[in-house]
C-alpha cells in the first residue's frame, strides 16, 4: 500500500527529468538517445512471469540508472465497477520487477458489464461519479506497492450533464485521495481545440503541487478536431501548453510519447531538445516536490 506524496521522479538540484516512451520498435534507439533520464513502458505489454523475461533493452537502461515507469491502459478506474484485483496485482508485479518509482494510469472509462470499449473514454464529471472514482482510486492505492499517478485524457466528446470542469474534478479527487497527477499537455491542447478549453484557467485551477510528471505528444487536426495520435511530431501549439505549465510549476519530469510512425533517431532527439528548450526557459520554482 502507498498513500501520501513524495518525490518519485526528478533529478538532483530540482532539474526536471526528461523521458521518452520505450517501445519494442525503438528499443535500441531509446538506449542510444542522449539526455534520457527515465522511460515509460505500457504495463500490459511487459511479460512478468519471470524477471528474466524483461526485455534486454530495459535491463540495460535499468543498469544505467534510468528509471522505468509502467503506464497502464486497462484498469478502468473511471468505471462504476470496482478495479479488478487481478489487473491490480499484475500492475503491482510489473512495478516490482522493473523497480519502478511509481505507476501511472488514465482517468478513463474502458469497460462495463464485461464489454471492452476499446478506447480511453471520458468519465462523467458529476458528484456521484466522483464518489465512485475516489473509492476506485483508494482501492488501487491500497493494492499497489508504489505511488499511482492519474492522467487527464484526450477526448472527442463530453458527457452532457457534467457538473464540474476537468480541473475541478481532478482537484477534488486529489483532495479526497491524495492521488498524484500525470498532466498530459497534449491532451490539454486536445481539449482546447475540441471543446474550447481555456488552458491557462485550467492550469490555474489544477493542484499543481500534486503533479508527478507530464506527458507531451504529437497529433493532427482533422475536420476541425484534434486527434492525439502519438504518431506525429510535437507541434508548436503543444509545446506552448508545456510552457504554460512550466510558468506555473516545474514538473518533476516530462516524457515524450510516440506510439506509431516512428521517425529516425535524429528526429526523436530533436524533439527531446525542443522539450529541454522549453524547460530551460522555465521561470517557475519547484512546486512538484511533495
Amino acid at each position: 500500500m502507498w498513500r501520501g506524496r513524495g518525490i518519485v521522479i526528478g533529478m538532483p538540484g530540482g532539474r526536471t527529468a526528461v523521458g521518452i516512451g520505450w517501445r519494442p520498435e525503438i528499443d535500441l534507439t531509446v538506449e542510444r538517445l542522449d539526455g534520457v533520464d527515465f522511460v515509460e513502458v505500457i504495463a500490459e505489454n511487459v511479460c512478468i512471469e519471470h524477471a528474466d523475461h524483461v526485455p534486454e533493452s530495459l535491463r540495460v537502461l535499468r543498469a544505467r540508472g534510468t528509471s522505468v515507469v509502467p503506464h497502464g491502459v486497462s484498469l478502468g478506474l473511471g468505471g462504476a465497477e470496482r478495479p479488478d484485483s487481478a489487473r491490480l496485482s499484475r500492475l503491482g508485479r510489473v512495478a516490482e520487477v522493473l523497480e519502478a518509482p511509481l505507476v501511472s494510469e488514465h482517468l478513463a472509462f474502458v469497460r462495463a458489464g464485461g464489454m471492452e470499449a476499446g478506447h480511453l473514454l471520458p468519465v462523467p464529471r458529476t458528484r456521484a461519479s466522483l464518489r465512485v472514482i475516489a473509492e476506485n482510486v483508494r482501492i488501487a492505492q491500497d493494492s499497489l506497492p508504489v505511488p499511482l499517478a492519474l492522467e487527464n485524457p484526450a477526448t472527442l466528446f463530453r458527457w452532457p450533464d457534467n457538473e464540474l470542469t476537468e480541473a475541478q474534478f481532478l482537484a477534488e479527487l486529489v483532495e479526497l485521495t491524495g492521488i498524484t497527477l500525470l498532466i498530459d499537455v497534449a491532451n490539454l491542447h486536445t481539449e482546447r481545440v475540441n471543446h474550447g478549453l481555456d488552458v491557462e484557467a485550467a492550469l490555474d485551477a489544477l493542484p499543481l503541487e500534486a503533479v508527478a510528471y507530464a506527458h507531451i505528444a504529437g497529433g493532427v487536426l482533422r475536420d476541425g478536431l484534434w486527434h492525439d495520435t502519438h504518431a506525429h511530431p510535437v507541434s508548436p501549439e503543444v509545446l506552448e501548453v508545456l510552457g504554460m505549465l512550466c510558468e506555473r510549476t516545474r514538473p518533476p519530469g516530462v516524457l515524450l510519447e510516440r506510439d506509431a510512425a516512428y521517425p529516425p533517431a535524429d528526429e526523436l532527439a530533436r524533439e527531446l531538445v525542443d522539450i529541454q528548450g522549453v524547460l530551460a526557459d522555465d521561470p517557475a520554482p519547484t512546486r512538484g516536490a511533495r
